[in-house]
């Protein structure tokens, strides 16, 4: 009976070590979400309707989205006003070799550290603006990402589904 129990066991041994070096390979794929949802867009200066560069960041990552000129008037929308990427505008994602802060972006000297690790730039969607009046003189513009599709270098696809709305910011007519 003993020797019946060893053999049993050799053989379960045997099935988990073939099920470990032949179990399925997914071919190291990998997806990530973006998880931007939280943190507030920010640009270096007073937005206006003449600014193109805003960004957010979340610790050691950064979502840059540099947008065509004349995208923003100081008037109601009809609809949203759409933008194509990469042909129009552009959004990049970065990551950090260590927490980053608006100073990154905004210093007239670039900072040395912390250092670009990877950067991702968006291969296809639209960006899509809203502008409504708050007031007489006051406009709001919502700015959205629609079906944004970033790959990175391994030709891993990043699927996002939190930054879908970017942001707001108001301006004001002359």
């Amino acid at each position: 009976m003993y020797c019946f129990n060893f053999i049993a066991m050799k053989k379960v041994f045997f099935f988990i070590l073939l099920a470990i070096t032949c179990g399925c390979n997914d071919g190291d794929l990998q997806i990530e979400t973006l998880d931007f949802d939280s943190v507030s867009m920010e640009t270096c200066t007073t937005a206006t309707t003449s600014t193109t560069i805003f960004f957010k960041i979340n610790d050691d990552e950064a979502l840059i989205l540099d947008l065509e000129s004349g995208l923003f008037k100081n008037e109601v929308s009809d609809g949203s006003i759409s933008s194509s990427i990469p042909s129009e505008s552009n959004l990049l994602y970065r990551i950090f070799s260590d927490s980053v802060d608006d100073d990154y972006f905004c210093d007239a000297i670039p900072t040395t550290e912390p250092r670009v690790t990877d950067e991702i730039e968006a291969l296809s969607g639209d960006v899509l603006i809203t502008t409504t009046q708050l007031d007489s003189i006051t406009y709001q513009h919502t700015i959205q990402l629609s079906e944004i599709s970033l790959m990175n270098s391994n030709g891993e696809r990043i699927t996002d589904l939190t930054i879908n709305e970017f942001g707001t910011f108001t301006t004001t007519a002359n």
